[in-house]
């Protein structure tokens, strides 16, 4: 098979362990790079903190998996194909991967949602990304096709605009596919909560803050290479990651692009905050920009 080179990527890192999530990881990786072009690069990380004779036989036995994998890609995908075993924790082993390769993309696998929930902190999803220099892709859903219905979340900050910039440049979908999601606090809330409007006042007080808010995102828009994007706005009273991903279920994406770090100055990064929540539920993939690409 003959494969077309895309503009956007030149090779994807996709990180495996093996394991379904990771089969997941891999034929989303897959897709991708067909669509674009690009090489794919397999890596799997062996656990160094064991006895030498331990490493020594998981690294022989995975180097044989992932030649076998790669050679399944080349044939039956028309992939370029690579593979490498390197040793390290998790996702050192993976950062280490993609220093050498210099990926335009990491694709990582799940965490295992349903057994750390409540502890993803730390985990080598979370940890990966907070190291890279490269945006890294978690795959939630069993790929069917290439993403055709993107949900961007913004807060129009500078960092944000840089975001969107570098997932423009990846060209994974036209602006079209894209839908911008702008999500704005009032900043009287405690004033709107006490009482001390009344409920015309304060219906009034939210027009006017979506009328500013449509407008703001209308400018960042313009301003990007997504201004043909759809866009959205929502005012939240709860938190930012439900609303990023109830509205990524009202449009039915495929992909949440997220920042990795919002305005400077503030107590909590994004990454903290908001960015952290919709990797730790989110079913749908998550495509995070890490801030060391925004600077």
């Amino acid at each position: 098979m003959q494969v077309l080179k895309g503009a956007g990527m030149d090779t994807i890192l996709v990180a495996t362990d093996f394991s379904a999530r990771s089969d997941l990881a891999i034929r989303r990786a897959a897709l991708m790079a067909r669509a674009a072009g690009a090489g794919l690069h397999l890596t799997h990380v062996v656990d160094d903190d064991q006895k030498a004779r331990i490493i020594e036989s998981e690294t022989t036995v995975s180097k044989q998996l992932l030649q076998e994998e790669a050679a399944e890609l080349n044939h039956q995908d028309g992939l370029n194909c690579t593979s490498s075993v390197v040793l390290g924790d998790p996702f050192e082993g993976i950062g280490n991967a993609a220093d050498q390769i210099a990926p335009d993309l990491v694709v990582i696998g799940a965490h295992r949602r349903r057994l750390l929930r409540n502890v993803f902190v730390g985990t080598t999803a979370q940890r990966t990304i907070r190291r890279a220099q490269w945006p890294v892709l978690m795959v939630n859903a069993p790929p069917q096709r290439t993403y055709d219905n993107v949900l961007i979340a913004t807060d129009l900050s500078e960092t944000s605009r840089r975001a969107v910039a570098h997932f423009s440049s990846l060209d994974l979908v036209t602006p079209e596919q894209c839908t911008l999601l702008h999500v704005f606090d009032a900043p009287a809330k405690r004033l709107l909560m006490s009482g001390m409007l009344q409920e015309e006042e304060k219906d009034q007080y939210l027009v006017e803050l979506q009328i500013e808010a449509d407008s703001a995102l209308r400018d960042f828009a313009d301003a990007s290479a997504l201004r043909d994007a759809m866009r959205m706005t929502r005012h939240y009273n709860t938190a930012t990651s439900a609303a990023i991903q109830t509205a990524a279920t009202e449009i039915e994406a495929d992909l949440i692009v997220v920042a990795s770090q919002g305005r400077v100055g503030l107590s909590k990064t994004f990454l903290g905050s908001v960015a952290e929540e919709v990797l730790r539920r989110a079913e749908t993939d998550v495509l995070a920009i890490p801030p060391t690409l925004l600077a």
